[in-house]
């Protein structure tokens, strides 16, 4: 009898995840985040929550969040390329939905790059809805930004006809 996978998971980013998360972001960021810039998230800033998807020890994936008075700004989310259209994206949003509603955080926002429909079509499958665009946004290549925000407070787990 063959092993099966191990069942993937949802935790909190530890400092020994961070090697496995800057994979993903050289495989998934043309500027990839630093090192030195998620151990300072980690340890440094006392607004930040990260969270890490994984298979055993593995990282497939992550996201981050600052929590601001009663607002969260969702700071970045990837999966690694080998395992994405698995579901693991909608997990970590939905897990760190779960995380900002404990702390009575009242609104979510998100930039996402214009070009990037796969992530816009998730994140309006989870009501986020577009609130404007920021021009010339990313650094590498001028491209804008979709502003996106989910108000949790009026807002649950179905979709909603018209959205």
């Amino acid at each position: 009898m063959g092993e099966s996978a191990p069942a993937i998971t949802i935790d909190p980013m530890r400092l020994k995840d961070i090697a496995g998360v800057l994979k993903i972001e050289k495989a998934s960021f043309t500027i990839p985040w630093s090192k030195q810039a998620f151990y300072s998230e980690l340890l440094e800033n006392d607004r930040a929550y990260y969270l890490v998807a994984k298979a055993g020890d593995q990282v497939l994936g992550y996201i981050g969040i600052w929590l601001v008075a009663d607002e969260g700004h969702i700071t970045n989310v990837a999966v690694h390329p080998d395992y994405r259209h698995r579901g693991i994206g909608r997990r970590l949003m939905l897990a760190i939905e779960e995380l900002a509603r404990a702390r009575r955080v009242k609104r979510l926002t998100l930039e996402v790059r214009v070009s990037n429909t796969i992530a816009q079509n998730l994140y309006k499958q989870l009501n986020f809805v577009s609130a404007g665009i920021r021009p010339r946004y990313y650094r590498d290549n001028d491209e804008d930004a979709v502003i996106m925000w989910k108000d949790l407070t009026i807002d649950n787990e179905f979709s909603y006809p018209g959205k």
